[in-house]
């Protein structure tokens, strides 16, 4: 088939969005997922090409994410690639003093949400003809190691990984290929912050460089664009000088 149809969550900004612009221009057809229909509406009008769709779930929702997944099914027939991008952080605080609430509300953003979205896609992906995808899980540098006060997202950053380690092998007998992508310090709103002054280990706040978005989606582009019979498993892009090993 000539169409290749990608699936972007959190696609309405951000990572997301630089991510289904790169996919956009090497021909995928985009749907972008999204809590807000406006946002993802309007991204996915902005693209370069035709026949992108935005269509507002939250991913954290088992019944809005089987929803947006028959519909993908119902309108294409098929997804060839699923970017599992969406995500929040939390407070910086200590353990002690985040709520449970608070816990509960990033793991079903981060990791519950990752899984409903690979779980329907790689149903899909088995049942199409032809058979076979592409999973791509947003890891994040914090899937290698922490920023102070970060438990809750470092926690689910690393499950993550797991996640892709084991969609990966499962994969194997349906031709879908899972790999990940640990990105540090994309330009963003999410990372306004670091431009401010973020806390360090060593208890200073300091200032960080960041990357433009685009060269995050130009990677997700690369690995997208190999055949099935080629994964990229894991893949680090980063801003050159930003703290990293020992978070130094």
């Amino acid at each position: 088939m000539d169409q290749k149809i990608a699936l972007v969550t959190g696609g309405g900004s951000g990572v997301g969005l630089a991510a289904a612009t790169a996919l956009a221009e090497i021909g995928f057809t985009l749907v972008l997922t999204g809590r807000r229909a406006e946002v993802v509406e309007a991204a996915a009008a902005g693209l370069p090409g035709e026949g992108h769709i935005g269509l507002a779930a939250d991913v954290g929702d088992a019944t809005a994410v089987e929803a947006l997944f028959a519909e993908v099914e119902r309108r294409f027939g098929r997804l060839d690639l699923l970017f599992n991008n969406a995500g929040r952080n939390g407070p910086a605080v200590d353990i002690d003093d985040l709520p449970v609430e608070t816990w509960n509300d990033i793991v079903a953003t981060n990791l519950t949400g990752s899984f409903l979205c690979a779980r329907a896609a790689f149903g899909l992906m088995k049942r199409q003809s032809p058979m076979g995808g592409r999973i791509i899980n947003n890891g994040s540098i914090s899937a290698h190691v922490p920023r102070p006060l970060s438990l809750p997202y470092t926690a689910t950053k690393h499950a993550i990984t797991g996640m892709t380690r084991s969609l990966s092998l499962d994969g194997r007998a349906y031709d879908i290929a899972c790999g990940q992508i640990d990105i540090g310090n994309a330009a963003s709103e999410m990372t306004e912050r670091m431009t401010q002054g973020v806390l360090q280990p060593d208890g200073t706040r300091r200032a960080e460089p960041r990357m433009d978005a685009g060269d995050v989606g130009k990677t997700v582009a690369y690995m997208a664009g190999l055949p099935l019979s080629t994964n990229v498993q894991f893949v680090t892009v980063m801003a050159t000088k930003m703290p990293f090993i020992g978070r130094g």
